[in-house]
């Protein structure tokens, strides 16, 4: 290695990248952990450098260090959150030692280093930075911190906007009725509308589960240190931490009822993942229907237009496709798939400590990203911008006979199966058959088939 330096750490003297900001238990993991050159995301670096300014915040005010140590650890903190190349400081490579003892070490040492400048004397990255903290407490304390605020300033937001692009959407397209489909199969009709505040309403259920993990999401580990003793923090550690998070980022993280819980277990961090799955769902569906209602333009439904993005062939001239619900659908399936690896992470709380924490913070923070990303995009880039081809839907709908159904009240069933089986056969019109075949007439035929009317028994 050239334009080195030594590094000395317990284990003795490793060289390290002479402008490297970390020292050797950074440079240890760097040599160890060769796995996917995956980094851990960038909201999780910024939450765990604000779990260290809190907590130097905290000691300070217990007397555990120097006042101006903790404003020193606190500068560097507020410097290193605004840099443009902050990440190029933290490297550990996600698949680590799975306490993710690594990457807190890695931000003990950056800090350490930095901080020792500012102040003028040496800061030691496990006895000052790291002081009052545990991997084993700082780490799930940094996922609950990183998700509970990439939850509340990113996600609901972006999904509350989807919710309410389609509420206005479906108000602008309630003039519309399509058929309606069950089974993939024609079905009695609904206005447009309809079928998109189901979707509003699916996305709103998905924000209010969110939301009520929200309160659990920010109760922390700090303060159990490393089995959940609390061996090594000051008694009021926990809470002066909390409150120093507080003044922070603006949310309400308080120390949990019980640290074993916190540092043994991630079941929080899967309850959530569990419901981002969910969310994963309705969004599959939403994209879903778009591409078949978008399909054609000429051979599909074709009961709508997708806003034209980009060419969809590098073949066939003048093809378009539907982008923004398939990007959609594969985050979908990615967020799935991150559940299923969360879901094993959270089994592996052996007795003391959970050891796949790098791991299920990679994954559940990529979710909340993702879905996040792609709310905005199927919000503003389809549901927004779709434009209506009304001459399919009635298209469709003067050839559905299953609007016979209307008459089940009138000729009873069996003898609207007759009617509707020889209007598909015949690939006539319901109304004509039904005259033909009852003593109603067209005009009370067109009255009780009306695909309007019909739809007003729902919302």
């Amino acid at each position: 290695m050239t334009n080195t330096r030594i590094e000395r750490d317990s284990m003795g003297e490793l060289e390290v990248p002479a402008d490297a900001l970390y020292g050797a238990q950074t440079q240890r993991a760097i040599n160890n952990f060769t796995v996917s050159g995956l980094a851990m995301p960038e909201s999780f670096i910024k939450a765990l450098l604000r779990a260290k300014s809190a907590a130097a915040k905290a000691n300070s005010q217990l007397d555990q260090i120097p006042a101006k140590m903790a404003d020193a650890i606190e500068t560097v903190v507020d410097d290193l959150l605004q840099a443009p190349e902050l990440m190029s400081h933290f490297p550990v490579d996600v698949f680590q030692t799975g306490s993710g003892t690594s990457s807190n070490m890695n931000a003990n040492e950056v800090l350490a280093t930095l901080a020792s400048r500012v102040y003028g004397d040496n800061v030691s990255p496990n006895d000052h930075v790291n002081c009052g903290q545990s991997s084993n407490d700082i780490i799930p304390s940094s996922i609950h911190i990183s998700a509970a605020i990439e939850l509340h300033q990113k996600l609901l937001p972006a999904l509350a906007h989807l919710a309410k692009t389609t509420r206005v959407k479906a108000s602008s397209v309630d003039q519309f009725v399509k058929t309606g489909r069950t089974h993939l199969m024609d079905a009695m009709p609904v206005r447009m509308s309809q079928s998109l505040n189901g979707w509003a309403t699916q996305i709103e259920q998905n924000i209010a589960h969110l939301q009520q993990l929200e309160p659990s999401l920010q109760t922390l580990a700090q303060g159990g240190t490393a089995v959940g003793t609390g061996i090594n923090a000051h008694p009021e550690f926990a809470q002066q931490y909390a409150d120093a998070l507080n003044a922070d980022t603006g949310l309400n993280f308080k120390p949990a009822d019980n640290f074993f819980s916190h540092i043994s277990s991630q079941d929080i961090a899967v309850a959530l993942s569990g419901q981002l799955k969910t969310t994963a769902v309705t969004i599959m569906k939403i994209a879903n229907d778009l591409r078949w209602m978008n399909s054609g333009p000429l051979a599909g439904l074709g009961e709508i237009e997708l806003q034209a993005l980009q060419p969809g062939s590098s073949i066939m001239p003048g093809k378009v496709n539907p982008v923004i619900p398939e990007a959609a659908a594969m985050v979908a399936a990615q967020v799935i798939g991150n559940d299923a690896a969360i879901t094993v992470g959270g089994q592996a709380g052996n007795f003391e400590l959970n050891v796949m924490l790098p791991m299920i913070a990679y994954n559940l923070l990529q979710s909340i990203e993702l879905l996040t990303n792609v709310s905005e995009l199927l919000a503003d880039k389809a549901i927004a911008s779709f434009k209506v081809n009304e001459d399919k839907l009635q298209e469709a709908l003067a050839r559905n006979p299953i609007l016979v159904t209307a008459l089940n009240p009138v000729i009873g069933y069996l003898k609207a199966a007759e009617i509707a089986k020889q209007a598909y056969k015949e690939k006539r019109p319901v109304i004509d058959v039904a005259a033909e075949n009852t003593e109603l007439t067209v005009e009370q035929l067109t009255q009780l088939l009306d695909p309007a009317k019909l739809t007003h028994g729902g919302l």
